[in-house]
């Protein structure tokens, strides 16, 4: 079960310790969800009153084994659907109206919340910060804008500034 250990004294003494299932995040040990294994003062007098984890039994090990297995299947989705986001989003072109001069200079400049709310208007939900710009549209053209959707998954629109019609 443990080892022996030699004291001072010449008497041996056995160092057990007890499987515990975090129920949160604890430093140093670890994350929510593990199994791992402490010396009974330190889970009877801290880990177990203050809630931060339960007794390792079968019971137990295999709800987290359900639950993670849940996780995992929310999260294959969640990624199945973002990656699909991504493959619309790079099928679209963004058309931006904005006021420029004659050498097609603009007056303001195109930034990234622009993009998000006109992608956003056509029914693609990105986020001003998901959208990254080298920095701000300051003139007329066609530009291919990186989009960071989540993770690993990431995508290019085309951004078309059009001179704004003058009525």
């Amino acid at each position: 079960m443990g080892r022996a250990n030699v004291t001072a004294s010449g008497m041996s003494r056995v160092s057990r310790q007890i499987e515990l299932l975090l129920v949160e995040n604890v430093e140093s040990l670890g994350e929510q969800g593990e199994i791992i294994k402490v010396r009974p003062g330190y889970a009877r007098n801290f880990l177990l009153p203050q809630g931060l984890a339960t007794l390792a039994t079968a019971d137990n090990k295999r709800a987290v084994e359900r639950h993670k297995k849940n996780i995992a299947e929310l999260q294959a989705k969640r990624m199945s659907e973002l990656q699909k986001l991504a493959d619309s989003v790079a099928k679209y072109s963004v058309t931006l109206e904005a006021n420029a001069n004659e050498d097609g200079h603009l007056f303001g400049s195109i930034l990234n919340h622009d993009i998000s709310k006109a992608l956003k208007s056509a029914g693609y939900a990105v986020e001003p910060d998901q959208v990254r710009l080298d920095g701000p549209l300051k003139e007329l053209g066609m530009y291919t804008v990186k989009i960071h959707i989540y993770g690993d998954i990431k995508t290019d629109v085309k951004v078309w500034v059009v001179p704004a019609v003058k009525k």
